[in-house]
């Protein structure tokens, strides 16, 4: 797969009674229009649940509204594919083919750093993300510039973690209203239950031997999304009626 960056969202679907609304959009509507991008090679969407949020080892305030991560792995040439993103986006919001109630908390392209799997799924590094796999757990370091390398071998070597891949923010000259920062994003693809993976690695990335260097700001699971299947928070309960 030739890509060399990946574009990270963290959103929030704003209104609790809107999220099968935003799954649909999205899933059937949004990220298909992507690859109609060239340099767009892969696109994938996954979900804290709500038992995904309560396993989160560590969260950043800016991080604790986030029910979506979403990324999507671009190729050269780079500055021509964000730019076409960004008006695509553009386009599509023209033709009222968004989705107004979400916010996103983190955004933005990060350079591809570093890529791993694990010896015993025998597929080579490069290939991990079109591996199926049950989740993502992902980590995001703050202040990343200068930080010591993700030992992704110490990641590869727990149970249940296929692979990981390291990304850095760079900025871009269309990054207007993007907002990675000066973060690192680490994301563990998961093909063993979620719950049960992000214990054991919830435990490494907050204990003294965690092969992160720099500040955590978020650590957690996220779930693979299942087409039609979008009933995580159906139970939510909407907005207190007007008197």
């Amino acid at each position: 797969m030739q890509a060399t960056i990946g574009f990270f969202s963290f959103s929030e679907v704003t209104d609790p009674r809107a999220h099968r609304a935003y799954n649909e959009w999205h899933q059937l509507d949004h990220m298909p229009e992507q690859y109609s991008i060239p340099g767009v090679a892969h696109g994938q969407r996954w979900v804290a649940t709500p038992a995904c949020q309560a396993a989160r080892a560590v969260v950043a305030p800016w991080a604790e509204g986030a029910h979506y991560l979403t990324l999507y792995l671009m190729g050269p040439p780079v500055e021509d594919t964000l730019a076409a993103f960004a008006a695509l986006a553009r386009t599509l919001h023209d033709r009222d083919r968004f989705f107004a109630p979400r916010r996103s908390h983190l955004s933005g392209p990060f350079d591809i750093a570093a890529r791993t799997a694990a010896e015993r799924v025998r597929v080579s590094p490069g290939v991990v993300p079109l591996r199926p796999h049950l989740g993502v757990y992902t980590v995001v370091e703050e202040r990343a510039s200068g930080i010591p390398p993700v030992d992704l071998d110490v990641l590869v070597d727990l149970p249940g973690v296929a692979g990981a891949w390291v990304f850095v923010a760079t900025p871009w000259p269309h990054a207007a209203g993007w907002r990675p920062g000066d973060r690192r994003i680490t994301l563990c693809y998961l093909d063993a239950p979620v719950l049960e993976t992000a214990g054991a690695l919830a435990a490494l990335v907050t204990g003294p031997r965690s092969p992160f260097g720099g500040p955590v700001a978020f650590a957690g699971p996220f779930e693979t999304i299942t087409p039609w299947q979008w009933d995580w928070f159906d139970d939510q309960p909407g907005p207190p009626a007007r008197p």
